[in-house]
């Protein structure tokens, strides 16, 4: 029988990482430098944090730029992937962690926050994947981001765990529509993870119940994420159509 493994080099490839300025962003910004790849950094409104991790990846002999623009806005995304493909030279990897996360109850929800949300979360992830199946080389991956929430169900995220139960939807059918393309399509759903966006509002001890929650018991760290990214990203090419819980055992 002969052997149809192959093997994609990470080193030489460019990815552009929406959300990368900061928290879970950032890491797989970093971790992705590291693993030789140029990185176009997306920012929304903090240009200062991804000009910072440029100049790290540069000093550091990498490729870098930063783009920013709101992920909603298919103008703004097309303007970016256009400046990350005149400076570095194309897209293989694009991974979508831009999002935002409101919490209330089903009850009492604020309809605005809900809007927000499905902007951000929802369309600005159709946004961004239309634009990274248009673009994605062959042999390269769009990596989106749901919530280990959508199988927890813990009160108060319901409108946030319906946005990111759509975006594993819109995942897991772009890879079945980009049959033939060899471009891997999948979602990345992280548990309790030490970021802003997850200690922000949150008292001790519910912070410290929930690094418990985990078999690991402890909360998770940005590099663990940005570890199943990389993995996604570079020799996980029979991994396609999946949601990837990383979560330390989190049920």
């Amino acid at each position: 029988m002969t052997s149809t493994l192959t093997t994609v080099p990470t080193t030489g490839r460019v990815a552009l990482v929406t959300g990368g300025s900061g928290g879970i962003g950032r890491a797989v910004v970093e971790r992705l430098a590291r693993d030789g790849m140029a990185v176009g950094v997306h920012y929304a409104g903090n240009r200062a944090k991804a000009e910072e991790a440029v100049a790290a990846i540069r000093a550091a002999g990498g490729r870098a730029i930063a783009v920013g623009g709101d992920v909603a806005d298919e103008n703004a995304m097309s303007a970016a992937f256009d400046a990350v493909e005149a400076e570095l030279g194309g897209i293989d990897v694009v991974v979508n962690t831009a999002g935002i996360m409101l919490l209330g109850s089903i009850a009492t929800l604020n309809l605005d926050d809900l809007d927000r949300m499905h902007r951000t979360n929802i369309r600005g992830t159709v946004v961004v994947v239309q634009q990274a199946a248009r673009r994605v080389r062959p042999g390269g991956a769009i990596i989106t981001f749901s919530t280990s929430v959508t199988r927890t169900q813990f009160p108060t995220y319901g409108a946030y765990v319906a946005s990111k139960a759509a975006v594993e939807a819109l995942t897991l059918t772009l890879a079945r529509e980009l049959r033939g393309k060899d471009i891997t399509v999948n979602a990345v759903a992280p548990g309790p993870t030490a970021t802003a966006l997850f200690l922000d509002g949150k008292d001790e001890a519910t912070i410290a119940h929930l690094a418990k929650a985990a078999p690991l018991e402890r909360l998770g760290q940005p590099d663990d994420v940005a570890e199943t990214v990389a993995f996604l990203a570079g020799p996980a090419r029979w991994v396609n159509g999946q949601v990837i819980f990383t979560n330390g055992g989190l049920v």
